[in-house]
């Protein structure tokens, strides 16, 4: 098996990272939205969080494509909070409404340490962005503990791409999602001010550093593996991002194209005309679609794996 990025670089240029992103926490630039929040001091901004991890829940995840849940799992650990703001969040109590615990960077440790213990293929940090200088912090405990499994940073896509910059040769296999193809309906459903040209940036840096997704025996190890979630009404947008993967990215990308959005969050309340097709799931045409969209553009690469059935 492949040892993991961050066993294999130097401990002093780990460390070296570990500060930098620290440095960017407070005042705080790690997202694109540059809020500036002092975080060491105690203030908070959008996501709400401080310096210290706060986690939801963790546990061997199945459910996820299964080059990474493979047969034991992939080790997921629940992130409170998010950059992002988006209405329709299957994780809105996480999310929004900051569901869990405030820890210890040495009891997230032992998180990591545990799932590894528990078979798990991955180490699986959803929502990671804000908490960056925890999770590394971990991370450096964790090592010395004996961590020997790859690092998934699962995003919702919003990312600055001089904190991406400082991943390099930590993060395994990027697991992002590329919501949006108008500016409009990010800033409108997620509360993110220039979503698709942060997404895009982000995402070209992601493969830069890591490539197409690599499998041993089945299991990623290493790569960039991109959802795509689709809305009703939105299969102009799909399309634009499909055809940009394909172009821009590579066409030997692994895409989730994600047929489960229903109408959570708060979507039922804020809802005004223009988007109330929102209120419903997306339909089997639609699905199809899209699906049909990006094998003309040649991405088969996880289509084939997934059982895309009409409605489920």
């Amino acid at each position: 098996m492949t040892s993991p990025g961050y066993l294999t670089i130097s401990r002093d240029l780990l460390i070296s990272r570990i500060r930098a992103i620290q440095e960017r926490s407070s005042p705080c630039v790690l997202c694109p939205r540059h809020c500036r929040a002092k975080r060491k001091t105690g203030e908070l901004g959008f996501c709400r969080t401080g310096i210290h991890p706060h986690v939801a829940s963790f546990g061997p995840h199945f459910g996820e494509e299964q080059p990474i849940s493979g047969t034991c799992g992939s080790g997921t650990i629940f992130f409170t909070g998010c950059t992002m703001g988006c209405r329709f969040c299957q994780n809105y109590e996480i999310s929004h409404e900051r569901m869990g615990r405030e820890l210890t960077k040495q009891d997230l440790a032992y998180i990591y340490l545990h799932l590894q213990a528990l078979g798990c293929h991955n180490i699986n940090l959803v929502t990671p962005t804000h908490q960056l200088p925890a999770i590394l912090e971990a991370l450096l405990i964790a090592i010395d503990a004996g961590l020997q499994i790859p690092l998934v940073y699962n995003t919702g896509g919003y990312e600055d791409i001089d904190t991406l910059r400082l991943l390099e040769g930590i993060i395994d296999i990027y697991m992002p999602d590329f919501k949006f193809a108008d500016e409009k309906t990010g800033r409108i459903l997620a509360h993110t001010p220039d979503y698709p040209q942060n997404c895009k940036a982000a995402l070209c840096e992601m493969h830069r550093q890591v490539g197409d997704l690599t499998l041993e025996n089945g299991i990623a190890t290493h790569g960039l593996l991109i959802r795509h979630l689709l809305l009703p009404e939105r299969g102009e947008e799909s399309e634009r991002i499909i055809r940009f993967i394909a172009e821009q990215i590579s066409p030997n990308t692994w895409l989730n194209i994600m047929d489960q959005y229903r109408p959570a969050g708060d979507i039922r309340r804020f809802c005004p005309n223009e988007y109330s097709d929102l209120l419903r799931r997306v339909s089997d045409e639609e699905v199809a679609r899209a699906i049909r969209i990006a094998q003309e553009c040649g991405l088969t690469r996880g289509l084939e794996e997934e059982n895309y059935t009409p409605g489920s």
